[in-house]
């Protein structure tokens, strides 16, 4: 069996608007292997959220392909897509706004249970039994059972979204900023959960986040994206210590590190952000990055490798070369 356990070749998802159309994924390239986490990082409104909705076909996709494990899923039937699903959840960002208020944690945990018939001629106490396990699993106290969402604190009612996600005992999890609406004690508590559940259970997650210290503890690999493309992707440790676009230079200098003689100079980001409504064919960060060299404003640069597992996308730096080749823009 292929360690590849998903492959996205060349995505795209458009909108339609009164103004053009919205690149919001354009051209998107990766592979995940089994068991490993890819971090997708960026600012609001480059695309993460979009990606992943499209990779599970919650957004039908304007072009490109998926494959999971060798499926396509964008060419997928309704049927082999309900088949398909049992594999492939999400967790989204707000607990709160992705479950129904009016249902128990028992009706809520159940729903997906008793919908994919997973519990053939079961009966309720089945049912229950299987709900209560995976209450155990993702850490909700028992007495709970009956309990409503608006009686609960965030980190348990995000519990709940991962508890009907691991219900249908999926492969693979796109992880929408998890955390991001939770307390920083809280977030560490889903964090460590999500990584147990990882190693026990051999999930392989998209982690969605603008949280750069996050990504950094959580994922494997690290994608950055900037408005709808990719812009560098590498290990995590690669990325951090080694970064080559001068976006991601930029957000990691962003990054507050505690330290007694300050932190190191952050760079600034000048210049106006390109419109995602029909962008030109020309580097999408050229009109707010630092430096300059040919290319720049003639033509979308590709992502290509330049060291091993170290993809750029940047017409300044050369396949086999650590540096930019830049002009620095005053």
């Amino acid at each position: 069996m292929s360690d590849i356990l998903l492959e996205v070749k060349d995505l795209k998802k458009y909108f339609k608007s009164p103004r053009g159309t919205v690149h919001a994924v354009d051209g998107v390239n990766f592979t995940i292997e089994r068991g490993r986490t890819l971090g997708v990082v960026g600012e609001s409104g480059c695309g993460k959220s979009t990606l992943g909705r499209s990779i599970l076909r919650l957004l039908e996709p304007t072009e490109g392909c998926v494959l999971f494990e060798g499926k396509d899923i964008c060419t997928a039937t309704r049927k082999e897509l309900k088949e398909l699903r049992k594999d492939m959840q999400i967790i989204f960002q707000d607990p709160y706004s992705s479950i129904n208020p009016r249902k128990t944690v028992l009706e809520l945990i159940a729903e997906p249970i008793k919908f994919n018939k997973l519990i053939p001629n079961g009966t309720e106490t089945d049912i229950e039994n299987r709900v209560l396990e995976l209450m155990n699993i993702v850490g909700i106290d028992e007495r709970l059972i009956n309990a409503y969402p608006h009686e609960l604190d965030g980190g348990r009612r995000q519990r709940i979204g991962i508890a009907r996600a691991l219900a249908l005992n999926p492969k693979f999890i796109v992880c929408d900023e998890p955390v991001s609406a939770l307390d920083v004690s809280i977030q560490a508590q889903v964090l460590n959960l999500l990584r147990k559940l990882q190693r026990e259970m051999g999930l392989t997650y998209i982690f969605i986040t603008h949280d750069l210290s996050v990504v950094n503890y959580f994922a494997d690999d690290i994608m950055v994206m900037y408005l709808g493309q990719v812009v560098e992707k590498a290990p995590s440790e690669e990325l951090f210590t080694n970064p080559m676009h001068p976006y991601t230079k930029a957000l990691l200098s962003a990054i507050l590190v505690p330290k007694v003689n300050g932190n190191p100079e952050h760079i600034k980001l000048r210049g106006e952000v390109t419109s995602p409504i029909d962008p030109p064919d020309e580097c999408r960060f050229a009109k707010r990055c630092n430096y300059i060299c040919e290319g720049c404003r003639d033509s979308t640069p590709p992502l290509v490798e330049v060291s091993p597992n170290h993809f750029v996308a940047c017409h300044c730096i050369k396949p086999g070369e650590n540096t930019l080749h830049e002009t620095i823009v005053d």
